[in-house]
């Protein structure tokens, strides 16, 4: 059985920084691209990132993410992360992250909250 399990989430001042990670198990981790998605309240969900497989492991990001998100993977852990700076209101949401590179998502967790208010 495939679960996706997130944390890091919280609540974070506008220009703070938070890490999200994803556990995931039931499946081969490292043959797989990976993706963060959100959704914000009252919105629709919205891709954020999605990191490749294989030794290349290269990344996208949504346009209003670059420079301020980083995703990375560790295959040896089966860990996603998200690392988040910069934050600003509007990146308040429910953070989730999915299996796969597909849209929309299939499989996703649970979902890890993060609010970003002063």
């Amino acid at each position: 059985e495939v679960q996706l399990v997130e944390s890091g989430g919280g609540l974070v001042q506008p220009g703070g920084s938070l890490r999200l990670a994803c556990a995931a198990s039931g499946f081969t981790f490292s043959n797989f691209a990976m993706q963060w998605v959100r959704q914000a309240p009252g919105k629709g969900l919205e891709w954020v990132s999605t990191i490749f497989s294989g030794y290349y492991g290269g990344a996208t990001y949504a346009e209003s993410m670059k420079g301020r998100f980083t995703i990375s993977r560790d295959n040896a852990k089966n860990t996603l992360y998200l690392q988040m700076d910069n934050l600003k209101p509007e990146d308040t949401a429910v953070y989730y992250c999915a299996k796969g590179p597909n849209w929309p998502p299939q499989t996703r967790g649970q979902g890890t909250q993060v609010t970003v208010s002063s």
